[in-house]
């Protein structure tokens, strides 16, 4: 019996032949370089699809990952979103519990570049959390890099995150919360705010009020994580405090001054209105 993925593929393989994509199915499995005969056992329901096969037709015929693996969306991609997915590669125990992966920070800008090689992530160390919450769905942790998000998070911390599917950027996405975005060439931990269905762009915003905001086109877009949880292994250090410190204490000082010079106008007001009084009387 066929397992519902095997279905889906099918069902495409089938509306390929249907609009003429494809001549025939051993023209499909040959541009795959696919053996014809080990399509046919799939399309006859003897044996399920390998993933090797699902990749090569993702990239080749656009076969939506989404739509394979969930049967939410359309069959097919645009040339657009095309661009914007990836199959996600998942590292189970022997009782199919999904594991957590960790990207250490050394490796960030290997995992923004690796397209379809599953043992990258493979080789990648990885734990799982006793919480339920982290047994539903796909996590996994990245350390934050740079100083960036400071006070909320710092250089050396770890960020344990929620796969969001591609489908659900456009509406999932939270204006002002935390995400940690993998574009074409680097890994980013950012707050958002969701311009995807007007200008198809993320603004993201540092907590570190030196840093500037920027925006990221949906084309750049590879992977996003929802941030969930924060491991710190240490206290900031002792300049990042005093910085901190610093700074609060600067925008303290502002406030009281604008408070003072309110004051003092509210002090002017208050003789003028005394003084008319006076001379009225």
């Amino acid at each position: 019996m066929k397992n519902v993925v095997s279905q889906r593929f099918i069902k495409c393989h089938d509306k390929l032949k249907a609009e003429k994509r494809i001549r025939s199915s051993r023209a499909f499995a040959l541009s795959l370089n696919y053996l014809p005969q080990s399509l046919s056992e799939i399309l006859k329901g003897r044996r399920d699809v390998t993933i090797e096969l699902l990749r090569q037709s993702i990239a080749k015929y656009k076969l939506n990952p989404v739509y394979l693996f969930t049967g939410d969306g359309p069959m097919f991609m645009t040339e657009e979103s095309n661009q914007n997915f990836r199959i996600l590669t998942t590292i189970t125990t022997p009782d199919a519990d999904e594991l957590i992966v960790h990207v250490p920070l050394p490796a960030q800008s290997v995992y923004a570049a690796e397209l379809s090689d599953p043992s990258f992530v493979q080789s990648l160390p990885t734990y799982s959390l006793p919480d339920y919450k982290y047994k539903v769905g796909t996590h996994r942790s990245f350390d934050v890099p740079g100083d960036s998000m400071e006070p909320t998070l710092f250089e050396g911390d770890k960020v344990v995150c929620a796969f969001l599917e591609p489908t659900l950027w456009q509406s999932g996405i939270k204006d002002n919360y935390a995400y940690v975005i993998v574009t074409r060439s680097d890994v980013v931990v950012k707050r958002v705010r969701n311009f995807l269905a007007d200008s198809k762009e993320l603004e993201v915003i540092s907590d570190n009020s030196f840093y500037d905001t920027y925006r990221i086109p949906l084309s750049d877009l590879r992977e996003i994580w929802y941030v969930r949880a924060r491991i710190t292994p240490f206290l900031p250090s002792p300049q990042n405090i005093q910085r901190y410190v610093h700074d609060e204490m600067s925008e303290l000082k502002a406030t009281i001054a604008q408070q003072g010079k309110l004051i003092n106008r509210l002090g002017v007001s208050v003789e003028k209105v005394l003084n008319r009084s006076s001379r009225d009387q």
